[in-house]
């Protein structure tokens, strides 16, 4: 089975990854291994398609606008 050496692997980055495993009951390396599996399992991003659904989106939303009031007060609301 291949081995793979992680250098200069930043302390915070080792600090999460050590919750993580033991919060799943798992060795950091059996828990890096389940990271990877899953960011590379995932499809990857046609950005064709991406920029479609966000040009479909903002057509549907052609109407709407926010001005620094209106956000102002949406930021605000609820606050004393």
């Amino acid at each position: 089975m291949p081995t793979l050496t992680i250098k200069k692997l930043p302390a915070r980055l080792h600090t999460r990854l050590k919750r993580q495993a033991a919060a799943h009951r798992r060795s950091i390396n059996s828990e890096a291994i389940e990271c990877l599996e899953k960011a590379l399992s995932e499809p990857a991003l046609d950005p064709e398609a991406f920029l479609a659904h966000i040009r479909a989106r903002r057509e549907r939303n052609r109407n709407i606008y926010a001005t620094e009031r209106s956000l102002r007060a949406a930021r605000n609301w609820g606050r004393k």
